[in-house]
């Protein structure tokens, strides 16, 4: 059977998220498959500046802008490691394309680009990521854990991280705080 792929989808925390790292979370699903799924949580600053990281790998950054920008907490899996969500997908070392213009590196070279002025138009860099074996996301899903919505690039590459949430909501069409925890009921 044909399982229907979530990548270039928000997996949104239900409101009634138990687990602490995902409460209030908004996940941008970079790849959904029988082998599991892999996302980036794009809405919790990490604490650090784009100043700090790039000082630990030994990369100038001069550009201001850049140099205040956030690196969020992509998620608890390899929270050591770096991942650039980015558009224009462009031709990077190790690159997950997610869409046609949308890709996830994670080679020290789209770094180097940055510290040199030479960045994608638009992207996201996060500390770790979110990880889900096979069928435990689908099941985190059935047990009311997650909404999802197809993916609006403008919310990961233009809203302030404290919009995303709610941006992301405000694309199912209706006001979530009506919803029933109950499974099964509507």
């Amino acid at each position: 059977m044909e399982s229907l792929s979530l990548s270039n989808h928000f997996l949104i925390a239900m409101p009634r998220m138990a687990d602490p790292l995902f409460a209030k979370s908004l996940v941008y699903l970079c790849e959904h498959g029988e082998h599991g799924a892999m996302g980036l949580i794009i809405n919790k600053p990490s604490g650090i500046a784009m100043a700090q990281l790039f000082d630990q790998i030994d990369l100038p950054l001069d550009d201001e802008g850049t140099r205040t920008g956030l690196v969020y907490f992509g998620g608890p899996v390899q929270p050591d490691r770096g991942f650039v969500l980015h558009q224009p997908a462009g031709n990077w070392q190790s690159s997950l394309m997610v869409t046609d213009d949308i890709a996830l590196t994670t080679s020290k070279d789209v770094l180097a680009a940055v510290s040199e002025g030479k960045k994608p138009e638009k992207l996201l860099i996060s500390l770790g990521y979110a990880g889900w074996s096979a069928g435990q996301l689908e099941q985190e899903i059935t047990d009311n854990g997650w909404l999802t919505v197809p993916a609006e690039p403008s919310i990961l590459f233009e809203l302030p991280c404290e919009a995303r949430y709610d941006a992301a909501m405000a694309l199912l069409g209706f006001d979530p705080a009506l919803l029933s925890s109950d499974i099964g009921h509507a």
